[in-house]
């Protein structure tokens, strides 16, 4: 499997693959000004290129932070590192990957200047920025190491919208903590959490994403529960209303996967069929016009697709090979 960071400054995007799958060399592309590309000396590039690091099998990137997971479960990570978010002890800018002290890591996530780590033993770490409780250690302190989340285990999946963080439990439930202003911790307030809490009213839960200030929860069944900011129609309830607790999107079912972005949200279906929903100013919920969707919308002319991953104002698709 190709795995490619793109680390683009001023854009969020993340790309996680499990362990177990075939790991290869990360590519980076974009700018380079904050060392965020993991090729010293390479300057800025429109092509993609190596990162200095070991064969991986799992990739993340904050706003101009990249992490790479090797195939022995350590975690490699460059770029800004002025709140931690490299997690190597320092506040030191990195162009050339370092080794973190973290090890048995099954997985990893990233917020804008934060990032997460599941370990074998269903623990969670985060390090980074953590002013507004996004690392869930109870303070708002930043942490330049990882750090153990008090009383989470059992954890399944974690994912980092830009000041929140969310975990997945093997029961199904979410748990969510950090910046709530729009309530993405969706918990029914907008009250700052720097600790975690329990979704409300969230159960049977497979996976999860976290946008901009938004998260989508893809249930067993197929369907997709939405909460936090809603001003473009990025919950897909039809609707422009904040919701601080979960709620349905509208007409959809047969989900296989979902993806937040910035202000937009993407779903694969079982039948290989793309939706998207929320803003649109720049094109990238593919339908052809630069206006907002409230609901989820079919686009048209993608080939049947497996998983779709969000930038801040752009989509990527794994199509099925035929």
């Amino acid at each position: 499997m190709a795995v490619v960071v793109a680390a683009v400054v001023g854009t969020l995007m993340t790309t996680v693959a499990p362990v177990g799958a075939a790991a290869s060399v990360p590519l980076s592309t974009g700018s380079n000004s904050l060392g965020q590309l993991g090729s010293p000396g390479s300057g800025s590039r429109s092509i993609a290129g190596p990162v200095s690091v070991p064969r991986s099998v799992a990739i993340a990137s904050g706003r101009d932070t990249a992490y790479a997971l090797d195939e022995t479960g350590a975690i490699w990570a460059w770029g800004l590192n002025d709140k931690g978010q490299v997690g190597d002890g320092t506040n030191t800018n990195r162009p050339t990957p370092v080794k973190l002290g973290l090890t048995d890591v099954v997985a990893i996530e990233a917020g804008h200047y934060h990032a997460l780590a599941i370990r074998s033993d269903g623990t969670v770490w985060a390090w980074g920025y953590g002013a507004l409780g996004q690392l869930g250690l109870g303070t708002t302190n930043n942490r330049n190491v990882p750090t153990r989340v008090p009383g989470l285990s059992g954890i399944t999946q974690v994912a980092g919208g830009r000041d929140m963080s969310y975990a997945l439990r093997s029961d199904g439930t979410v748990l969510a903590w950090g910046s709530n202003a729009l309530g993405e911790v969706g918990d029914g307030t907008t009250t700052r959490r720097n600790s975690p809490v329990v979704v409300a009213n969230l159960s049977g839960v497979v996976e999860i994403s976290g946008g901009r200030n938004h998260a989508l929860a893809r249930l067993a069944n197929g369907t997709v529960r939405a909460w936090g900011d809603n001003q473009y129609g990025q919950l897909g309830d039809g609707t422009t209303t904040r919701r601080t607790s979960p709620v349905a999107v509208s007409n959809l079912s047969g989900v296989a996967h979902v993806d937040a972005g910035a202000h937009h949200s993407v779903a694969v279906r079982t039948d290989g069929a793309v939706l998207t929903w929320g803003r649109g100013y720049r094109g990238q919920l593919g339908l052809g016009s630069t206006s907002n969707r409230p609901t989820p919308t079919v686009v048209p002319g993608v080939p049947a697709s497996v998983e779709v991953g969000d930038g801040r104002d752009q989509d990527l698709r794994h199509h099925r090979q035929r």
